[in-house]
């Protein structure tokens, strides 16, 4: 028998299946968390590589990326033009993305121009459940937060989706950010010190 499915929705698929097998073998930090943990991992099993596709429907998977400096004391943010608040790097998963954490690392590198972008571990650090539906065309974002280190002084370039790219203390984060940003922040924190 052969599969007569484009090449794109088996690639998606199996990356689905994937990071199913990741989110069951990861570990929620917390009770909410692991209810987010299971919607993602149910979407997942009803909607399969759908789930990782912009236009897939009105909620799916994107991946995002905290990127800190060696130390741990500064993390670089986004002043996203269209959600009008300071975020880490991150985005939708696209056709030749064979993970999410490599998805996390390709929109990493495009929104900041940092080339060397590694993300630590294979795991996310976290995941939210982001109602995204005032100021983008989908309705649910299921993010997944993921972390890599880059030394502060390697110049960085604003993408065309950002106003503005900034290094910040991961104490003293700018103002407007989501409440959960300071949290996913020391997530990120413990998980490269840990590494």
């Amino acid at each position: 028998m052969t599969d007569d499915r484009p090449a794109a929705a088996t690639t998606s698929d199996h990356v689905a299946r994937a990071l199913a097998d990741d989110l069951a073998r990861w570990s929620a930090p917390d009770e909410q968390t692991e209810a987010v943990r299971a919607g993602c991992a149910s979407l997942l099993a009803r909607r399969g590589g759908a789930a990782l596709v912009r236009d897939g429907g009105p909620e799916h998977v994107t991946a995002s990326c905290v990127v800190l400096s060696p130390d741990l004391r500064s993390v670089l943010l986004t002043l996203h033009r269209k959600i009008g608040l300071w975020l880490q790097l991150g985005g939708h998963l696209e056709a030749g993305d064979c993970s999410a954490p490599q998805a996390a690392r390709r929109e990493a590198r495009e929104e900041s121009g940092i080339e060397g972008l590694e993300i630590v571990g294979d795991l996310p650090i976290d995941i939210e459940w982001q109602d995204v539906s005032r100021a983008l065309a989908c309705t649910v974002h299921w993010d997944l937060g993921y972390v890599a280190v880059a030394d502060p002084r390697v110049p960085v370039a604003v993408s065309a989706e950002s106003h503005r790219l900034q290094w910040w203390p991961v104490d003293d984060l700018p103002d407007p950010v989501p409440m959960t940003l300071a949290v996913r922040v020391q997530r990120a924190v413990r998980r490269v010190r840990s590494a």
